[in-house]
């Protein structure tokens, strides 16, 4: 067992407190001294409300989900003798009523590419090494939500 923690602070930078122009801006930090500025989604927050840059929940959630599998498809495939030289996804997450009709990031979809040094697993290793890291992915196993797994060439 492990414990993983994150520290999300927020402080009002308005005059008033009302829903329409209250500050959604916050920010992350985590025990080994990393932070990143966040906020709201633009697109669930009045146009009235501030919006610097921020990295929003949804996007932190599918960034948490990409990178869980990365990291394992990476460990599998070093098991395997594989030799990968770059690994990049363009995840995208959905944000829709879900079967109860709340809100949720119902679907995510990842894209990896992937770049092989030397021989490149089959098509059938390929599926079956991205099959092998979702399973074992700590995040995957841990939501409700759907993912999709779309290889790209």
């Amino acid at each position: 067992m492990s414990e993983h923690s994150a520290t999300v602070e927020w402080q009002r930078a308005t005059p008033d407190f009302a829903y329409a122009t209250y500050n959604r801006s916050h920010r992350v930090r985590f025990a080994q001294g990393l932070e990143y500025p966040a906020g709201a989604a633009p697109e669930n927050v009045p146009a009235t409300a501030p919006r610097p840059p921020g990295v929003d929940p949804e996007q932190a959630f599918v960034a948490s989900i990409a990178s869980c599998h990365m990291l394992w498809f990476l460990h599998l495939a070093t098991n395997r003798k594989l030799i990968v030289d770059r690994y990049a996804d363009r995840a995208v997450g959905v944000l829709d009523k879900n079967a109860e009709g709340k809100m949720a990031v119902t679907r995510v979809t990842l894209r990896p590419s992937i770049a092989f040094g030397g021989a490149a697993p089959s098509a059938e290793q390929l599926r079956e090494l991205h099959e092998k890291a979702h399973e074992r992915c700590f995040i995957a196993n841990s939501v409700r939500t759907e993912i999709v797994i779309e290889p790209q060439g």
